[in-house]
């Protein structure tokens, strides 16, 4: 139930995400979700694609940092408070969440979400008590 995230350290210049992207584009990556935050002197990618070490292999044969994350990917229902309800999870919990985002697509009527979390086995034991759907790695793929 865990999926693995690469994050891709770059460094705060014009064309620096062009070619990360390119690289990918080259290797015939998919990425299936994507965050990028950035600070004055570099920024940080977060990405899920469909082939972690084809992409992995490329990014490095181009002098890229990059690094595996282990995260969560949940469906939260796609209406108002659907987000709050699995978050109350967490809190109640008390797992602490490091960062999400969103991917490109939806799964069914349901939003699908990125968590970072402080303890991703109690996240993941919580969320499934709770009836909450995790996504496995290969349903990644077939998104």
């Amino acid at each position: 139930m865990k999926i693995v995230q690469l994050s891709v350290f770059l460094s705060n210049e014009k064309g620096r995400l062009f070619d990360v992207m390119d690289t990918l584009a080259d290797a015939k990556i998919n990425i299936r979700a994507l965050s990028l935050a950035e600070t004055a002197d570099f920024g940080v990618l977060r990405m899920i694609v469909n082939d972690n070490d084809k992409a992995m292999d490329a990014l490095k044969r181009n002098n890229i940092v990059v690094k595996t994350t282990e995260i969560i990917a949940v469906e939260v229902p796609d209406q108002p408070g659907g987000l709050a309800g699995v978050l109350a999870v967490f809190k109640e919990s008390g797992v602490n969440i490091e960062y999400m985002y969103a991917f490109v697509e939806k799964k069914g009527n349901n939003a699908l979400m990125v968590f970072r979390v402080d303890n991703i086995d109690r996240g993941i034991e919580a969320l499934t008590n709770k009836g909450i759907k995790i996504i496995k790695g290969k349903e990644i793929k077939d998104i």
